[in-house]
């Protein structure tokens, strides 16, 4: 992993979507400048997403990703075409690719239909049109931008590259991870366990994103452990404005910082900039009412060795069981798994999900809404465990409300 690299979450997602031999695949090879997709006249060439991330002028950062064919036959070819719908659910701009030499036919407009039906930024691209291609009536049939492409000979690709520029969406609401939690010249202090689960020789992601934030921010970033935290205070010649700690040693940094320093946690911080923080703190009160036998989905967003003391699959069960002096049943997610019917769910706790893109993050959150089943994240159930949450919610006053 290039840790100076811009992190696959950040990136622009550019989904390829199409029948098979549609072109897509040659498509991504003009468009990136570069070899990265097989291309074979073999219908089904790509059997399953293959996800590349790139630096495409005047995108920038991106993440090209190729889907199996949308016409996919078979038992298996139908897994296929259901890993390629998926895919949509984490799409920020959409490509639909259609063979210039056949047209747009009632597969093609159905995919489309299921792109609309996400809001999805698209364009229509018709490839293999090696020669000039009149789209004026597809454009009126389709509802949307069209472009005649050329894989071969370049035609139109830098105008293509172009279009998809002016598509990429604005981050949400410009929210932002922790730089508007603190002013030019203030100080803050990360308290980052170091044990057996955490990795070798770096820090992990949330980690190094709020460091990056807050020098952006002008401000001053301490780091520490949980066991030097109180001399790192001492050290300081002023309080800081805000403490920011691992979810997990939430109890002893509590008891440990005065009550007039701000304090949250990296999992709360990606809560608000990529989730609904509001929608999470709601969520979290059905942890109170959890009795025995209820079901609670346990999801993350990424895939790791799993410790001893894994903190999704140990460590949170426990507390929650503590907590609740009930035993629920749990069950587990991650990576890109995530279970479309929540209906058996009492509630779900969702990691920060520093390694999905924010377009995931709240496809996961409306599904659980819109089947009614409350849904929050890692560090605002540990911080509610701990009879903290309210504190912990004092750089977010207009959250506080949200609080039963």
């Amino acid at each position: 992993m290039d840790l100076n690299a811009t992190p696959s979450s950040e990136r622009i997602h550019i989904g390829i979507f199409g029948k098979r031999n549609a072109g897509k695949s040659s498509l991504i090879n003009a468009i990136t400048g570069q070899n990265l997709a097989i291309v074979s006249d073999t219908k089904g060439t790509t059997t399953d997403p293959v996800y590349k991330a790139m630096e495409i002028l005047p995108l920038g950062p991106v993440m090209i990703i190729d889907t199996p064919g949308i016409d996919d036959e078979g038992e298996l070819g139908t897994q296929r075409v259901q890993k390629a719908v998926q895919v949509l659910n984490k799409t920020d701009i959409a490509i639909l690719v259609i063979d210039s030499t056949l047209g747009p036919d009632k597969e093609d407009t159905a995919l489309l239909a299921r792109i609309t039906e996400k809001k999805l930024p698209v364009i229509a691209v018709f490839t293999k049109a090696e020669k000039e291609t009149d789209l004026t009536n597809y454009e009126k049939i389709l509802g949307v931008k069209c472009m005649a492409v050329s894989s071969v000979s370049g035609q139109n690709i830098a105008e293509l590259r172009l279009s998809l520029a002016a598509l990429v969406p604005d981050k949400k609401s410009t929210q932002q991870l922790v730089g508007d939690l603190v002013n030019p010249g203030d100080t803050a202090v990360l308290v980052v366990p170091v044990d057996s689960a955490a990795p070798k020789g770096r820090l992990i992601l949330p980690q190094q994103q709020v460091i990056r934030g807050l020098l952006d921010a002008g401000a001053t970033a301490f780091v520490t452990q949980d066991k030097q935290l109180e001399s790192c205070l001492a050290a300081l010649k002023e309080k800081p404005k805000i403490i920011i700690t691992d979810s997990q040693v939430f109890g002893f940094v509590a008891k440990t910082v005065p009550n007039d320093v701000l304090l949250t946690s990296f999992s709360i911080l990606f809560a608000r900039y990529k989730g609904d923080l509001k929608e999470a703190v709601r969520g979290v009160n059905m942890l109170k009412r959890i009795k025995n036998g209820n079901r609670i989905l346990i999801s993350e967003g990424c895939t790791h060795h799993r410790q001893c003391d894994d903190i999704g699959t140990v460590k949170l069960p426990a507390w929650i069981r503590k907590f609740t002096g009930a035993e629920p049943a749990f069950e587990w997610t991650s990576g890109t798994a995530f279970a479309e019917d929540l209906t058996k769910y009492k509630m779900i706790i969702h990691c920060g999900a520093c390694m999905l893109n924010e377009k995931e993050m709240q496809h996961r959150i409306s599904c659980a809404k819109n089947q009614g089943v409350p849904i929050t994240n890692y560090g605002i159930a540990i911080a509610y465990i701990n009879g903290i949450l309210r504190r912990t919610l004092q750089p977010f006053p207009d959250i506080l409300k949200e609080l039963e």
